[in-house]
């Protein structure tokens, strides 16, 4: 009798490992949801999404009129070519946006025009970008105590050579000197 109460125990805790493992693969019902409506929005059989209005929807930019200006200025690139912000995306194109000193690549899995959450708008997207660099690299230069006034010349020109802007100074210092 000690065995049958040791079988339907252990035969619980492996009902209860399969459901962990069943849910772990799934992703959560909301997130389900939101991705069906988002391909349910997107573009249908054969055609394709511009490339300002994805990288806006997927999140790698904040508003879509800054991903149109990043295509123009020529900081998307669609596999190594820079590109127009009309230009169409399909799946498998690799897309890369150079934004605020950092590379991002990433592998367009899922075509989608609407913005969606960021639960959503991963799945859409593999990123292959190079990790960022950490915080402590990137020291802020030049940064002055509250109250301690305007800075001097002599204060200014160390900031600028902090920022490693010396040679912009030089450069103007050159120019004024200059007959």
């Amino acid at each position: 009798m000690a065995s049958e109460h040791d079988e339907g125990g252990s035969g619980r805790v492996a009902a209860a490992q399969d459901d962990a493992a069943a849910t772990a693969g799934a992703p959560d019902p909301k997130t389900a949801a939101a991705i069906a409506a988002a391909e349910a929005a997107g573009p249908q059989n054969g055609e394709s999404v511009r490339v300002d209005s994805w990288i806006w929807a997927v999140r790698l930019i904040k508003t879509r009129s800054l991903g149109a200006t990043a295509c123009r200025g020529g900081h998307v690139r669609v596999n190594g070519e820079r590109v127009k912000p009309a230009h169409s995306l399909r799946v498998g194109d690799e897309v890369r946006l150079r934004q605020e000193g950092r590379e991002r690549i990433v592998v367009v899995k899922r075509l989608i025009r609407k913005r969606v959450g960021a639960p959503v708008a991963v799945q859409c997207y593999v990123d292959n970008s190079p990790p960022p660099p950490p915080r402590e690299a990137v020291a802020p230069a030049g940064i002055r105590d509250r109250g301690a006034g305007r800075p001097t010349k002599r204060d200014r020109r160390e900031m600028d050579r902090l920022r490693g802007l010396e040679s912009l100074s030089s450069s103007r210092r050159d120019a004024a000197n200059r007959p």
